[in-house]
């Protein structure tokens, strides 16, 4: 190759900063979530960082920044595609207990999947993260206890007792969440060999009639 060759070909793919060359490490938005997710399901927040997604999934540093902007940007677009089950739309009227019943079981599900969420929506986002992530976890948490208020209100005071909606985000969430980070706890507490799989859905279903009971009317 003769010397100009090789200027001209250095001129062509010159680029700024961070920015992919298309087929050349083009491993796109998707990709980086995918391993920041993965992460997420085997580690403490604090151990996911820049290097350490990069390295998962096989990128540049530099593709975070020019994707998300920065670390923090990338963990909420992880949450919220993470908890994409919580989009809500309108609840059934004819069913609201039935809404509410799948909500708390896909509730335990997600938090089973990923353990370590509600700590990096707390420790990272919401205590220690930028003002825009701060907004996104209180918006993110204020829409789930509307939906649980419009389940509420879709029931009219026909099956369910008057409720408090923020208590009740609040024992699901809470409750699941504990299931899943005690996860050590829990093991020492059942005989060995025990299916966690099979536990969790046993734990799911105590979870929905212990909830769904306890709002019932008496007599309902």
């Amino acid at each position: 190759m003769t010397k100009p060759a090789i200027v001209a070909k250095t001129v062509s793919t010159k680029r700024g900063q961070g920015r992919p060359v298309p087929g050349e490490n083009d491993v796109g938005r998707e990709r980086l979530l995918t391993a920041t997710e993965k992460l997420l399901r085997i580690l403490p927040p604090a151990r996911v960082t820049i290097a350490r997604i990069a390295q998962e999934a096989n990128a540049d540093p530099a593709l975070i920044r020019y994707y998300f902007g920065n670390r923090t940007a990338l963990l909420v677009a992880v949450v919220d595609r993470v908890t994409a089950h919580a989009s809500r739309g309108e609840p059934s009227k004819a069913e609201p207990t039935a809404a509410l019943a799948d909500h708390i079981a896909r509730t335990v599900q997600l938090v089973r999947r990923a353990p370590f969420m509600h700590r990096l929506v707390i420790d990272e986002l919401a205590d220690a993260g930028t003002v825009e992530s701060r907004a996104r976890v209180g918006a993110m948490n204020r829409d789930l206890v509307e939906f649980y208020r419009d389940i509420l209100g879709a029931d009219g005071g026909k099956e369910l007792a008057p409720t408090d909606p923020l208590f009740l985000h609040l024992a699901v969430l809470g409750a699941s969440d504990f299931f899943s980070s005690a996860s050590p706890l829990v093991r020492e507490l059942v005989p060995e060999g025990t299916d966690m799989e099979e536990l969790t859905a046993a734990f799911q279903t105590f979870l929905v009639k212990l909830v769904l009971d306890g709002l019932r009317k008496r007599g309902a």
